[in-house]
């Protein structure tokens, strides 16, 4: 931790010009992972989120549906298929009319009269700009037609009057599509035929049933061209038929009108998704580039001899959404990661300064060993080696053991089982020990069982170990009482014993590791592991452990405690 003294600490203007940091706050220097991250969002851009692969894909797949629905809807064509029909309709029924006036005129006709006054009849017709209107007599012979007739054009109907629109778009990407199947496809003749054009004979020659036909072709430009025909039938005798033909493209001009408007509305859609694909991506792809950028600098920082900076993971909790949740995520990963790594160098220190105690009273007891007289000394010198090697050997057992707790833990597969009957059989086993050396053993369980799911094995040990503690403290005449209750979601198993109790200020120090607080006698004969692995192994079943002492009631709290009692809550 860097330095602080000569500070004022209640100078707050200081502080915070100094910029001071105190305790555990302080892990690096503020110019680590998190400058380089601030530097990398400061030149981040357009160009940059267009880099990012999961940028792209959101920005494919939102314009991805936008295409296929905008090309169903122009390769289905719907809108063209209404205007055909009505077309076909108001044409048929322009048509029909034309038939009932020549009707009307030769009413008391067998046949057709000559040419020149079914021309006159069909000049006294006013017909759209761009309709023509064919005579022909039963035998399929052209009468009259509208064919050079001057028509001096239908006045002009308030509210009926086309819009006519602009159809860049439309008129581009045909051009562009009569190009490209230009390339590909022979020039042909039209199915259909123009206006300017009679109608085929048979077509008109259908209309001798009595029925009236329809027909949809195209022109040589590949306009559409509509053509009627319907028969005239004076006191049920045919007299021939009229053909009524549409203005080349009239529909192909309404229909570009339409799917003008489609495409319009599509190159605003796309806009508009992209511009909201681009939002959305700097809202996920983003947030994910910084966690990544974190992760790889730290990385790559820490894989430097030199000057290595702490992985800082960007807080992006106050996201409720997956990325909040994977930013905590990350972050907690990451803690765990340094608290395990902080425990594992703290450990390595403590196992170093655990087994150089034994170590130098063995090379004190040597040297001494080797300048000693008499027999009984040494003697008592080859009892003390013998003492510390034995306490080096169950030292570096339980060092052993607790350094594979972790990965056994993990490892190994939880099961349900009863907890009294574990305990039952802990009860019987150690019971004897207790008896044995003078110190009533009581056992209070329930009657019912209580089912928990963990590791039997490893909650054995952790009884095992309490129990052997308090039978080690006790002495002839006191007493040790385990039982258990179950309290709603948790069950509660005491150990409680009339021995010398837990000195006050080490009720929260017995449960780290080395630490022992033994009577003389019994020096060296623990290594203090004990009951931090019991607390490692509760915690990993959910649990918690503690230890307090046993005082009478409405006593003074400074009195002399009347035993030790060991709560270990597991939940069911």
């Amino acid at each position: 931790m860097p330095p602080t003294l000569g500070k004022n600490v209640r100078d707050t203007k200081m502080q915070k010009e100094a910029n001071v940091v105190l305790g555990e706050d302080w892990d690096g220097p503020s110019s680590g992972v998190e400058s380089e991250l601030r530097k990398r969002r400061e030149q981040r851009g357009f160009i940059s989120l267009n880099r990012s692969p999961l940028a792209r894909k959101i920005i494919t797949f939102n314009l991805l549906a936008l295409v296929i629905l905008v090309a169903g809807v122009l390769y289905l064509n719907p809108f063209r298929d209404s205007l055909v029909l009505q077309r076909e309709r108001g044409l048929v029924i322009e048509t029909q009319l034309v038939a009932d006036v020549l009707e009307a005129h030769f009413w008391d006709a067998e046949t057709l009269p000559n040419g020149a006054s079914v021309f006159a009849n069909l000049a006294k017709l006013s017909l759209p700009a761009g309709v023509d209107a064919y005579v022909y007599n039963p035998e399929g012979t052209l009468v009259a037609s509208t064919i050079g007739i001057e028509r001096s054009g239908i006045p002009p109907v308030s509210g009926l009057v086309q819009n006519t629109r602009s159809t860049l778009i439309t008129d581009f990407l045909n051009s562009m599509w009569e190009g490209v199947s230009g390339l590909f496809t022979s020039e042909t003749e039209s199915d259909g035929f123009g206006s300017t054009v009679e109608p085929p004979l048979e077509f008109v020659q259908k209309t001798s049933d009595g029925s009236t036909q329809v027909n949809t072709g195209l022109d040589s430009q590949g306009r559409a061209v509509f053509t009627v025909a319907t028969p005239i039938l004076v006191g049920g005798v045919n007299l021939g038929s009229v053909a009524v033909t549409s203005a080349e493209g009239e529909i192909d001009f309404l229909v570009r009108s339409e799917r003008e408007q489609v495409l319009q509305m599509f190159v605003i859609a796309i806009l508009v998704s992209v511009g909201l694909s681009l939002v959305l991506a700097s809202t996920i792809a983003n947030p994910l580039s910084d966690l990544a950028a974190a992760a790889e600098l730290g990385r790559d920082k820490n894989a430097r001899k030199m000057s290595p900076n702490r992985v800082r993971i960007p807080d992006l909790t106050a996201r409720p959404d997956e990325i909040g949740r994977l930013s905590g995520a990350l972050r907690g990963m990451v803690t765990a990661l340094y608290d395990r790594i902080e425990g594992n160098e703290q450990f390595a220190a403590d196992v170093a300064h655990e087994i150089k105690n034994p170590l130098a009273s063995l090379r004190s007891a040597v040297g001494t060993l080797r300048v000693a007289k008499r027999e009984d000394q040494r003697d008592k010198l080859l009892d003390v080696i013998d003492h510390d090697v034995r306490r080096l050997d169950r030292l570096v057992s339980d060092i052993s053991n607790a350094s594979r707790l972790d990965s056994e833990l993990v490892r190994e597969e939880e099961e349900q089982f009863d907890l009294l009957k574990m305990l039952g059989n802990i009860n019987d086993y150690l019971g004897g020990d207790a008896k044995s050396k003078g110190v009533e053993f009581i056992s209070d369980l329930p009657a019912e069982p209580i089912h928990i799911h963990g590791l039997e094995a490893r909650l054995a040990q952790v009884f095992v170990n309490l129990i052997t503690n308090a039978i080690s403290f006790c002495e002839d005449g006191d007493a040790i009482r385990v039982w258990a209750r179950k309290r709603e979601n948790r069950v509660l198993i005491v150990i409680e014993d009339t021995g010398p109790g837990i000195p006050d200020q080490a009720l929260y120090k017995i449960f780290q590791r080395f630490y022992s607080e033994r009577p003389a006698g019994q020096f060296g004969n623990n290594s203090g592991l004990g009951l931090a692995i019991s607390k490692q192994i509760v915690e990993a079943h959910g649990g918690v452990i503690w230890a307090e002492n046993i005082r009478p009631t409405d006593a003074d709290i400074t009195s002399d405690p009347l035993g030790a009692r060991f709560v270990v809550g597991l939940p069911v």
